[in-house]
This record gives C-alpha cells, sequence and structure tokens, in this order.
C-alpha cells in the first residue's frame, strides 16, 4: 500500500513526486518513458533551466525525487479502479529493460498496485498532422507551440498548418515573432473574416493540399503543395488538436471540460475524491514550469487531505511511512 501513486514522470508527476517525498510519504511513480516534449531539441522557459534538453531535465527530476525515496518504474498504466474505502488500484505493464529487440520491449505482465491517493500527471498527446516527412523535421523545425519555440525562428520564414480558420489563427499568432508568415490550410478553405485578418497582418494564405516537407537533415526547407507548387520556409508550427494520454482518468469518473480538458478545482482535485490531476490534461497553460508548479499545488493538497485522515484515525500506521 502508497501513501500515493503517480501516473507520469513528466514535470508535474516529478515535481508532486519530490514534494510528497519529502513529506515522507510512499510514493509510487509509473511512467512510460514517452513524454510529450520527447522529441524537442531544448526545453524553454523554465526559470534557471531554459535550453535544458528535456532528456536531461526529466534525468535531473527523477534523480531529485528518487533521493528522497520515491519509487520509481518503467510501464504503461492500462486499468485504474477506486474502492469503497477510499483507496486506488492501478494496474500497469512492465517494460522489460534491454530486451533481446536492441530496446526496452512491453511486456504483457500486469503488476497491481494500490494507494490511498492517485495523481494523474500523464499530460496530452498532439495529433500530428498527416504530411509525408513531417516526422523527420518534428521537433528540430517543426513543432507545435510558439511560445516554446518561437524564437528560435525570430524573423524566419514560417509557415502554419491547419484546417482552415485553425491555419490563420495561428498564422496570426506567429506575427509576434517574424514578419514572414504563410498560412496553409491544407484544402479547407478559410472564413473571409480570417482572410481578411490575415490580409491586414500581412500573411499570405494558401488553401492547396500539402504534399509534403523537405530540407536537410532535420532542417525544413520547403512545404510542397499538392499542384507540385512549393513554399520556401524554415519552420513550420501546426495546429491540429490533442488528446487526452490515458483514458484512466475518463474510466475513473472524472469530469470534463467541453474542451476536452480534465475539470479541476484550485488545488488540483477532480470530481473523483481522493483522485487528483496535474499538468497539460487540464489543457489550459502548456507549459512545463506551469505543470511542475500543479504538481507541488496537488501535492501539497494530498499531503492535507492524508494528514486529515490520519487525525480522523483513518490510518492506523501514522504520520511517517518511512
Amino acid at each position: 500500500m502508497y501513501d500515493v501513486i503517480i501516473v507520469g514522470a513528466g514535470p508535474a508527476g516529478l515535481s508532486a513526486a519530490l514534494v510528497l517525498a519529502r513529506c515522507r510519504r510512499r510514493v509510487l511513480v509509473v511512467d512510460s518513458g514517452e513524454g510529450r516534449n520527447k522529441r524537442a531539441r531544448e526545453l524553454h522557459g523554465y526559470l534557471t533551466r531554459d535550453g535544458i534538453a528535456p532528456s536531461e531535465f526529466v534525468a535531473l527530476g527523477r534523480a531529485e525525487a528518487v533521493k528522497y525515496g520515491t519509487l520509481l518504474v518503467r510501464g504503461v498504466a492500462t486499468y485504474a479502479r477506486s474502492s469503497f474505502e477510499g483507496e486506488f488500484a492501478i494496474r500497469y505493464r512492465r517494460f522489460e529493460e534491454g530486451a533481446a529487440t536492441g530496446g526496452d520491449l512491453l511486456t504483457h505482465d500486469e503488476v497491481e498496485v494500490r494507494g490511498r491517493k492517485l495523481l494523474f500527471a500523464t499530460g496530452m498527446r498532439d495529433t500530428l498532422p498527416p504530411i509525408d516527412g513531417l516526422s523527420r523535421f518534428y521537433g528540430s523545425s517543426v513543432h507545435h507551440c510558439p511560445y516554446c519555440d518561437g524564437w528560435e525562428h525570430r524573423d524566419q520564414r514560417l509557415v502554419a498548418y491547419g484546417k482552415g480558420d485553425a491555419a490563420i489563427g495561428l498564422a496570426l499568432s506567429l506575427r509576434t515573432w517574424s514578419a514572414r508568415v504563410t498560412a496553409c490550410t491544407d484544402g479547407d478553405p478559410a472564413s473571409s473574416e480570417s482572410q481578411r485578418r490575415a490580409a491586414a497582418m500581412g500573411i499570405s494564405v494558401r488553401e492547396e493540399r500539402v504534399s509534403s516537407l523537405e530540407g536537410k537533415g532535420d532542417v525544413l526547407g520547403r512545404v510542397t503543395l499538392q499542384n507540385g507548387t512549393s513554399l520556401e520556409c524554415d519552420a513550420m508550427f501546426f495546429n491540429t488538436g490533442q488528446s487526452q494520454r490515458s483514458e484512466l482518468p475518463r474510466l475513473l469518473g472524472c469530469e470534463f471540460k467541453s474542451d476536452g480538458g480534465v475539470r479541476t478545482d484550485d488545488r488540483q482535485s477532480t470530481s473523483v475524491p481522493g483522485l487528483y490531476l496535474a499538468g497539460d490534461a487540464k489543457k489550459e497553460v502548456q507549459f512545463v514550469i506551469v505543470a511542475a508548479s500543479e504538481g507541488a499545488t496537488a501535492a501539497v493538497a494530498i499531503n492535507r487531505e492524508l494528514q486529515e485522515e490520519n487525525r480522523e484515525g483513518r490510518s492506523l500506521e501514522g504520520e511517517s511511512r518511512h
């Protein structure tokens, strides 16, 4: 039995684990190792850590959490349930390290663990545009967040990709970083009002379908359209939506907002008693530093709830678990 089970070891999950472990809580973190920014070269906007590689950031966070007794396991959470006693159980499939395939292999073995509280820090999954060649440039010169990567492409030739008005909305945002922006609506015509706004800001609009991306190495050089013409560019940003990385919050009965984000209160508590959520899965400001802050906020709320339960005699083991 753990005090807290955390699903997800990104900035939100690791931040929560660090705070809770320092509160002498028994903490288990289950993580697949497939973070949202895994393909990015650098992480930006995090005070004192601007420009750090995401892999290095996560490694530092894991080391700090483990130092205080957090147990981290690599696995994919497949099932979760709550009990009448107010506890939670999750099942996860383990990874076998150094498998014969040359990399880690997700096994079919499932492990079930129980915790007094459960925190989801599973984040979102970006819907990548179905464009030939995109994977080659994703994370280096194709991005989904201007706040994260716009500065690195300031004053360059930028393409905003999306369906119809979504492309122009993104293009208008990108004008903060460059005056040379083209919106590609990929075959979906934009509204006359969006066209007017784009023209007023000097944004060119191309409504042809996008065929492929080309360049040298991982540096984007051009966007080829289906009619055979191409747009010379240095970077592309896309706005094609995102989805919850984990379906377990829905399985447990969490309330969702109209935009697909999980509804939480200002302490990161969901509509399910004892279940918390922090990070991008709320679909609000999706910055690493904000996710870390929400993780810490959730940790304090969880610890206070555990303290209150212990004072009421619901735990016979006392405050300290280490």
